[in-house]
């Protein structure tokens, strides 16, 4: 019998998932399988869930009848706790065809329905409505259009939450800033608590595709300034948003 098949019971074998595993190539996110790890050698531990524990109970327990997006899921791991957590719909969507295979085995192993699609960020007004909750993991510092990106989330697909999470670096500071500045202002901008977003051109991590990252005033303002209100800091570089007043953009 193929690896890739269920047994006659409708359940996989723990060689048929540590199998589908190795065939699914190097994972990021390190799933439990029917206790078969799948990045059980992961540099951060046991991650994404070391990271999940801190901020889990920022987000409702039961989402029964609400609708959720997980943005950038990769293997889909907050997309299975969503379901776990009783979403009537859950959609994950990456631009990698490797990460979408791994999700929908896991989806698959784990018994629940999720609907993973190849779409990138700018293309999720093709969707087509709003969701009651919207993931955004780690995602904002791989993006060459970064509040492109927050800008559109706003308008087309958050309907109430933003969870947001992003590498930040530089200082954690985040003092008040005045409404504005005259030109003649410089010192401002030596200022640690001012936002600021740091542009890799080569790589940063071994990765060319981490981009900007942003301190921590950064992430706070920039957020603010797609429309959204930050209600929750429950974790260093975790943010629950709720969809406030549309913002005022110029220029």
């Amino acid at each position: 019998m193929s690896h890739s098949r269920l047994t006659l019971d409708g359940r996989f074998t723990p060689d048929q998932i540590r199998q589908r595993v190795r065939d699914l190539g190097e994972w990021f996110h390190n799933l439990n399988l029917q206790g078969v790890q799948t990045a059980p050698g992961h540099f951060l531990g046991d991650y994404p869930m070391i990271k999940w524990r801190r901020f889990a109970h920022a987000i409702p327990a039961d989402l029964t009848g609400r609708s959720v997006l997980d943005i950038g899921c990769n293997a889909g791991f907050y997309a299975i706790e969503m379901k776990r957590r009783g979403a009537d719909l859950v959609v994950g969507i990456d631009s990698d065809e490797a990460y979408l295979s791994q999700a929908r085995f896991a989806a698959e192993v784990c018994g629940v329905d999720i609907d993973f699609r190849r779409l990138s960020i700018y293309d999720v007004p093709t969707l087509g409505r709003r969701f009651d909750l919207v993931l955004f993991m780690g995602v904002l510092y791989h993006l060459r259009h970064p509040l492109l990106a927050l800008d559109l989330l706003y308008e087309h697909v958050v309907g109430d939450l933003l969870v947001f999470q992003t590498m930040c670096r530089g200082s954690a500071e985040n003092g008040l800033l005045e409404e504005d500045y005259p030109f003649s202002e410089e010192g401002i901008f030596d200022d640690p608590a001012f936002p600021r977003m740091y542009f890799i051109e080569k790589r940063y991590a071994n990765d060319p595709t981490n981009w900007w990252i942003p301190n921590r005033a950064c992430a706070e303002a920039m957020l603010r300034s797609a429309g959204f209100q930050i209600i929750d800091h429950p974790e260093a570089e975790v943010f629950i948003c709720r969809r406030g007043t549309p913002p005022t953009i110029s220029g």
